[in-house]
């Protein structure tokens, strides 16, 4: 627990402000039920579209109350269809849209109608439409219109003249319809099994449809609100196969091995930024490749990452400075956002190893003095440098993708996996609390020097916010003490480490996979159905 009169201090500088929540009711445990089945749903869809951008391509999810014949109701969240009008001719038919048309990007888009009751006569079509197609009739008839119709078991494709396709359907069915993006088809499903092809050559922008003709006619709609009875994701299986089979065997002509010889430079020059020596040695012996970089500063920047991966800031920034004079001091966001990781290691009882420090005689913020601290461990005294296990030769052993395991780390989790504030140390607690104050006031430096920052003020507010729960861990703020949290700062500190040596920030095969991605995204605007399995991450694993 964090002690009252610390925290009172930190709050008087205006570290942290926080509220403490009551216990929910009842009326409240309902409202996290409901909260719990949309985030159920949004999960779903994310699944099943993952290529989809929501914020510029939404996807279904219910039917319009704008965009439907007036003889159409809508209820259950305007998921239920019903028929209120007189159903004498298929002059009495209506039609409703969803509130939008599919993107390309889902590659393959599924939803499900089940008929609640199809009632007199079970005039009932489920398929597609354009936006701007007549409503006042089943889809189908009009152009740039498709059903499948229950009473005769009809495709109809633009046209008022059906052809044979599947068999009728009725109350108690739930009738699929999926377009597949790629070919630019439609199928459709009865009961969990597929009817096969109903319509080619489709254009884009069509949205889901349901249209009835008498009375008594109920249907429920699923764009994924629940599992679907057909199983699309195999179907969605089998076109990710083939899309990835037609990428690997693009024809690329490499008569004079130039392509070959460009690929064997972007893996060199990734495994040199990211310090994987050993590799990096082995893999420009056997192909003849150089390093920019000596394999001293490699090592350098290696030693830095493993001990920010280990959660030992202040010793990964003390190492930066005497490594690297005049970095920090030139990229003051660079150091502050150090320094926020810092605070947060405390908390996390990882940067344990300062705690021998005299805080009071040298800033926590400005010293940029090299020291070899002992510190006593199983009863054995190192010094700092032992501590960290770690020689010249085995520095550079790739652990960019993961922490090293430290004894020093043992000290902040008890035996009972029970965690405690700066590992439950009082020692600890009160370095935390004069870190925070030079933190907080090297805060107001920056602000006064060049201006308001929102990035460094959010991050601050986020580091101090821990403090406001006596378990952070499990707090909505505790995602900042996962570990993986380091690979970021990690990455950044490794950029600015080759800039300042004149090298490129980011490795070339890493732009070379951001201009992918980038591409595919394109493709998605275009239309291009493929993008929705291409991704990129799946064929380079």
């Amino acid at each position: 627990m964090i002690y009252v009169k610390e925290l009172s201090s930190l709050m008087e500088i205006g570290i942290c402000e926080y509220t403490y929540v009551q216990m929910a009711s009842s009326s409240q445990e309902m409202s996290e039920n409901l909260c719990e089945v949309k985030s159920d749903f949004k999960e779903r869809l994310k699944t099943l579209y993952p290529m989809v951008n929501e914020e510029e391509t939404p996807l279904p999810k219910s039917w319009s109350p704008k965009d439907k014949f007036n003889y159409i109701g809508l209820s259950n969240g305007n998921l239920r269809v019903h028929y209120k009008g007189h159903g004498k001719t298929h002059k009495d038919a209506a039609s409703v849209r969803a509130t939008h048309p599919i993107p390309a990007a889902c590659g393959l888009y599924y939803f499900e109608v089940k008929i609640v009751s199809k009632g007199r006569d079970g005039y009932m079509g489920i398929g597609l439409s354009a936006q701007g197609v007549n409503m006042n009739r089943l889809p189908g008839w009009d152009k740039h219109s498709y059903g499948y119709h229950g009473d005769d078991g009809h495709s109809f494709c633009s046209s008022g003249t059906g052809l044979p396709y599947g068999p009728t359907f009725t109350t108690g069915d739930v009738i699929g319809c999926g377009v597949n993006l790629i070919d630019n088809t439609c199928f459709y499903t009865k009961n969990g099994h597929n009817l096969g092809v109903a319509f080619t050559d489709l254009p884009g922008n069509l949205y889901p449809t349901v249209g009835l003709q008498t009375p008594g006619e109920v249907v429920d709609a699923n764009f994924g609100q629940a599992p679907f009875v057909f199983d699309v994701e195999d179907m969605m299986k089998e076109l990710r196969a083939r899309t990835k089979l037609t990428i690997e065997n693009f024809p690329i002509p490499d008569s004079y091995g130039e392509h070959q010889l460009i690929l064997q430079r972007l893996v060199s020059s990734y495994l040199v930024h990211h310090g994987y020596c050993s590799t990096a040695e082995a893999f420009a012996s056997s192909t003849g490749q150089e390093f920019n970089e000596e394999i001293t500063s490699i090592k350098n920047r290696q030693k830095i990452l493993k001990l920010i991966l280990a959660g030992r800031m202040g010793e990964a920034i003390d190492l930066t400075w005497r490594l690297y004079p005049g970095l920090l001091e030139s990229r003051p966001n660079l150091l502050f956002l150090l320094k926020c990781r810092q605070f947060i290691e405390m908390v996390n009882g990882s940067d344990i190893d300062n705690n021998m420090r005299h805080i009071a005689h040298t800033s926590v913020i400005q010293s940029t003095k090299p020291y070899r601290n002992v510190v006593e461990i199983n009863g054995i005294s190192k010094t700092k440098d032992e501590t960290l296990g770690v020689n010249e030769k085995n520095t550079c052993n790739g652990l960019q993708n993961g922490y090293i395991s430290d004894d020093l780390s043992k000290c902040c989790d008890l035996e009972s996996g029970v965690r405690e504030v700066c590992g439950g140390s009082r020692l600890a607690i009160q370095r935390m609390l004069d870190f925070g104050r030079e933190l907080y006031n090297y805060s107001q430096q920056l602000f006064h020097e060049n201006g308001s920052h929102e990035q460094n003020k959010k991050m601050l507010q986020d580091a101090f916010s821990l403090l406001a729960y006596a378990n952070p861990w499990d707090s909505p703020v505790g995602w900042q003490l996962d570990p993986i949290q380091r690979e970021t700062v990690c990455a950044q500190l490794n950029s600015a480490i080759l800039d300042s040596s004149n090298m490129a920030r980011r490795p070339p095969l890493e732009i070379a996979v951001s201009h992918a991605k980038e591409l595919i995204q394109l493709m998605s605007r275009s239309g291009l159905g493929s993008c929705a399995f291409a991704n990129v991450d799946d064929i380079i694993n």
